[in-house]
């Protein structure tokens, strides 16, 4: 019995180091985003700060929430990017335009690639990040928000163009109003966005609608 399940075991340890093979390039990928030293900072750096972030933010939750499944949903929900690349929020063209339908059928591909019943679970975590419709997904969806303008906070302020002061408006407020603790993070990330801010020289006047520059 043992010697039969030998070459099954094998097939399995190398689809897997395969796929880590692809996986690395998340270590590659550059962000749109700065580290505090001056480099750009990569995909799977942003995928293990919303992991640690997710970890700390979870015992204060109002809303109960599965931890094990919010940090396999973080871990894999940037996996596509392995293969289709970073596309930042505010680009415009043909990439940003194309985006959906490219991770689409690159989940697709990673599924495949995986095979049944581990690749099952990966797109399904993937599209359940997506939809945003579960306590988890939803969890996910705010400390990814969030990570991204911590890490924007972090940064030079050179690094920031105009596109992105008003998104600590845009991609704080919506993705955290399920939760008194995921608001409470998001205005206190978007008052020290705005301290940067005018410590940088924008003249900023708060408003219901955001920064009036």
């Amino acid at each position: 019995m043992i010697q039969g399940r030998r070459p099954c075991m094998t097939a399995a340890a190398a689809t897997l180091l395969d796929f880590l093979t692809l996986s690395e390039a998340l270590k590659r990928e550059l962000r749109h985003s700065w580290l505090s030293d001056g480099r750009q900072e990569s995909v799977a750096e942003h995928s293990w700060q919303m992991a640690l972030f997710a970890i700390l933010a979870h015992p204060h939750l109002e809303e109960p929430v599965d931890l094990g499944k919010t940090l396999e949903m973080i871990t894999v929900h940037d996996l596509v990017e392995a293969l289709v690349g970073d596309v930042p929020y505010f680009e415009t063209g043909e990439r940003k335009r194309l985006k959906k339908q490219r991770e689409a059928e690159a989940i697709e591909d990673i599924r495949t690639r995986l095979g049944p019943p581990t690749g099952d679970r990966v797109r399904d975590l993937f599209l359940e990040f997506e939809d945003r419709q579960t306590p988890e997904a939803r969890f996910a969806g705010a400390i990814d928000n969030l990570e991204v303008q911590i890490q924007h906070n972090l940064a030079d302020f050179s690094t920031w163009t105009e596109a992105e002061y008003g998104l600590i408006y845009d991609k704080l407020d919506t993705p955290c109003a399920h939760d008194p603790f995921l608001k409470a993070l998001a205005e206190s990330v978007r008052q020290r966005a705005l301290a940067k801010m005018r410590a940088g020289g924008v003249e900023v006047l708060c408003t219901h609608w955001g920064p009036v520059i």
